[in-house]
């Protein structure tokens, strides 16, 4: 199959180097010069294990290209759309590049013989598919979809630090679709994929991928509100976890208690679900409780340590900036949060994670950058674990010295836990 993937940010690029493992020839494109040059370098802008050796393998075997010229979707039969939506502050989502991607796209195939299918990736809420972009397709292309292009909503479901293998083994494959005719070409492409393909209305594509964020986001916080009422009685949550997920209706997954979870989809999605049931007039307390929850949870980590000691003019290491392991995102993450009060409270902050120090860099340039784990806790006065990289769970890094851990890693003589 000829796919274009427009965008080669995080979802883009997982996206077309996976479909051109898989051997399908991909041209990636994007605006922005550098990241071409990279990606056709064989480098990649972002970190994710094994995105690299993928894209090299790619560029190798000549299933792989990045360019900046739009012209190229003309060339495909199916153009995947995988642009990104960033947030008002309403938290509704900005559709700008959607809509100039859909613009470009419309007036690239309105010179073109060619009748392919769009599909959507990028997350969106419901009815935007359908209702603004079908629009601008139809209009920049003078077509009507279903007969000059086909049109579908294809979400997609990648975990930071395993987008790859869940590109290639996801749990299910979602496509929504304009008409039988567009569901029927998208399905083809997953041929080869042992899960389950779910054939649905287009907006209904749009609200699986949200609610599915929305969801597990609400998992998360509610783990983390029962673990702070634990923490107060003296119980271990991680040993009460053990015994939910042993329930079939609960299972074992993201019962994982901690400082807050963060990254680009949970709050960005939470924030969309929310703003889109404002303009209907529905309800959004629960989920706007999911919010309040992971805002105040990494402050609850800089309590506990403001209970063992005076913050002001003490030295704290922050072990972790990355919002999860296995990434270098810092979007919303946790650290942003703890950074900021113990600066304001008077502290030194020294900081080490292994892949996210220069982003972090960027926002907080004040800080002292440290070269491994030892070097961060040596001449603090305290430690926090903020983020459960591997590296963090030898107790004989920490000696003596208190630590507040936030994620679950390590267990030391002089130890608080945020849930346990």
């Amino acid at each position: 199959m000829r796919l274009a993937v427009v965008g080669t940010g995080y979802v883009g690029l997982v996206t077309g180097a996976c479909f051109s493992h898989l051997g399908n020839d991909v041209t990636c494109i994007d605006v922005i010069e550098d990241k071409v040059r990279t990606i056709n370098s064989g480098k990649v802008p972002i970190f994710e294990p094994g995105l690299e050796d993928m894209v090299k393998e790619g560029l190798a075997s000549g299933h792989l290209r990045a360019t900046t010229d739009f012209s190229k979707v003309t060339e495909a039969d199916f153009i995947f759309i995988c642009v990104g939506t960033p947030s008002f502050d309403d938290g509704s989502l900005d559709l700008k590049y959607v809509k100039d991607a859909a613009g470009q796209i419309g007036t690239a195939i309105s010179n073109s013989s060619n009748v392919p299918v769009i599909i959507m990736k990028s997350t969106v809420m419901p009815r935007t598919t359908q209702h603004v972009v079908m629009p601008i397709l139809e209009k920049a292309s003078g077509r009507k979809a279903g007969t000059g292009f086909g049109l579908a909503m294809n979400p997609e479901f990648l975990k930071e630090g395993a987008a790859v293998q869940d590109f290639l083994h996801p749990d299910r494959i979602v496509i929504g679709a304009i008409d039988d005719a567009s569901y029927g070409k998208v399905a083809e492409l997953y041929n080869d994929f042992d899960c389950p393909i779910l054939h649905v209305p287009l907006s209904t594509a749009e609200m699986v991928k949200v609610a599915s964020n929305a969801f597990l986001a609400t998992k998360i916080s509610f783990v983390n509100e029962v673990g702070n009422i634990c923490k107060a009685m003296g119980i271990d949550f991680r040993q009460v976890a053990v015994g939910m997920g042993m329930d079939a209706r609960i299972g074992k997954l993201f019962l994982r208690p901690g400082c807050g979870f963060g990254g680009s989809c949970f709050p960005k999605d939470l924030e969309g679900i929310i703003a889109e049931g404002r303009k209907y007039d529905a309800s959004t307390y629960l989920l706007e409780a999911v919010r309040k929850v992971n805002r105040e949870q990494p402050l609850k980590l800089v309590r506990l340590l403001e209970n063992k000691m005076a913050v002001k003019g003490r030295t704290i290491a922050v072990l972790g900036l990355a919002f999860k392991p296995e990434t270098d995102d810092i979007r919303e993450a946790s650290s942003l949060t703890i950074v900021r009060e113990l600066l304001a409270r008077g502290a030194k902050v020294r900081a080490y994670d292994p892949k996210a120090m220069d982003l972090f860099r960027k926002s907080f340039p004040q800080i002292t950058y440290c070269r491994d784990a030892e070097d961060c806790i040596s001449g603090s006065d305290a430690i926090m674990i903020v983020t459960e990289w591997k590296e963090f769970a030898d107790p004989s890094l920490y000696g003596d010295k208190l630590v507040v851990d936030g994620r679950g890693v390590v267990r030391t003589n002089n130890y608080e836990g945020i849930c346990w």
